[in-house]
């Protein structure tokens, strides 16, 4: 409200500028002023003569007095005979609703009105998303209503800046939202307002870990450390004590704590396959306790006769029921038989890794295209479903390329 009245003020004063310069009376100023002057100048050039005649200086007196009196009446100016008619108050209404229109216009078109009122619409949907929040039984939030309740928390804390509940929650909506500067620096603000939270504590240093600033990472392993020396059954900062090494190259780091949640856990937890997935992955890029499966791959006489001079040999392993590859592998072609090796760093996804199969299927396809969907005319050979121990001796199969799509 105060706002449109400002404006409606500011209007009417710029109206006002228009309308009354407009209708002030002209006055014929100019004119006055210079019969004053001639006046002076004539009652001024008598006394002069009055003088002069009465030394003796001049003579004819009379005749100049008429030569003044003949001058003075040349020099009035000429007034209008007729009077100038006052401009009609009417005509100047267009050009008040040109001001008003040009300037209401130019206001929704650059003044941002929708965003405004976008804000004032989350202002007042704000008791409503916090309620859903922190209701586990309401439906959750869309990522249309989270980047709404990203900007009304961002506007409540212009006036409550020492609330770290509420920069805590904007930084878990920037991490929700893939903003890494809003996650970042509202989790800095909550740690600065309260570094002894554990909360606090464990928000800003997830945050840190999925940085790409190496300097983040560092700091993240700095804090997480200093946590789990605090507390040693604290899982969550151990578990990303070791997500943040194992995404530096750490390894044996990562190994470790993850090793030790293993203990911690109680028997039956879900998480246990988890970690021990994590744990083999991060093995085999260590290079320690490799799991390996051996592939052979032969050409029947056929596609040895039709083998293309350019292409790509893919080799993908499955479970034998899951038709989504666990492992695969791309190679140039070369000569045949040709030998392969695969193990978890192969893998397709980290929680899927080569050693936790038991069972394994291999299908070797040579790609005319060098993509990944198989297409007409491509040669392929595929194995049985076979037992598999990636703990004993390495294992091979051997396959032989003898189909081709039709």
């Amino acid at each position: 409200m105060a706002f449109w009245l400002i404006v409606i003020l500011l209007l009417g004063g710029a109206g006002a500028l228009l309308v009354i310069p407009a209708m002030r009376k002209e006055t014929n100023s100019t004119a006055t002023t210079r019969d004053a002057l001639n006046k002076a100048i004539y009652q001024d050039r008598l006394s002069e003569l009055a003088e002069d005649e009465a030394q003796g200086v001049v003579e004819q007196q009379p005749e100049l007095i008429q030569e003044l009196q003949q001058n003075l009446l040349t020099d009035i100016p000429q007034h209008s005979s007729t009077a100038a008619s006052p401009i009609n108050r009417w005509v100047l209404l267009p050009g008040g609703v040109v001001l008003v229109v040009v300037a209401v216009g130019l206001y929704l078109k650059t003044g941002g009105l929708s965003q405004v009122q976008a804000w004032n619409q989350v202002e007042a949907q704000m008791p409503q998303l916090r309620a859903r929040v922190a209701n586990e039984r309401a439906e959750p939030l869309s990522m249309e209503e989270v980047a709404r309740l990203g900007l009304g928390l961002r506007t409540s804390l212009q006036h409550d800046a020492g609330n770290i509940n509420d920069w805590m929650m904007l930084g878990r909506i920037g991490m929700a939202l893939n903003n890494a500067t809003t996650a970042t620096q509202a989790f800095a603000k909550a740690y600065q307002l309260a570094p002894d939270n554990n909360e606090v504590r464990l928000g800003y240093a997830e945050v840190l870990t999925r940085s790409n600033d190496p300097q983040d990472n560092q700091l993240a392993t700095q804090m997480l450390r200093t946590m789990v020396g605090q507390d040693h059954t604290n899982l969550r900062a151990m578990s990303l004590l070791a997500f943040n090494a194992f995404e530096q190259g750490d390894f044996k780091q990562a190994i470790g704590a993850w090793e030790v949640m293993l203990k911690l856990l109680p028997a039956g937890d879900s998480r246990t396959e988890v970690i021990k997935r994590s744990i083999a992955q991060a093995k085999s890029q260590a290079g320690q306790e490799t799991t390996t499966l051996g592939i052979e791959v032969s050409l029947s006489p056929d596609a040895a006769k039709k083998l293309p001079q350019q292409g790509m040999l893919i080799i993908s392993v499955t479970d034998g029921e899951n038709p989504i590859p666990v492992a695969v592998k791309q190679l140039a072609l070369s000569r045949f038989p040709l030998s392969v090796t695969l193990n978890d760093s192969d893998a397709m996804m980290p929680e899927r890794l080569l050693s936790s199969l038991s069972r394994v299927k291999v299908r070797a396809r040579i790609s005319l295209d060098g993509t990944a969907n198989a297409q007409p005319d491509d040669w392929f050979g595929e194995s049985g479903v076979q037992d598999f121990d990636g703990k004993g001796q390495p294992q091979t199969i051997n396959i032989q390329i003898n189909q081709q799509i039709p």
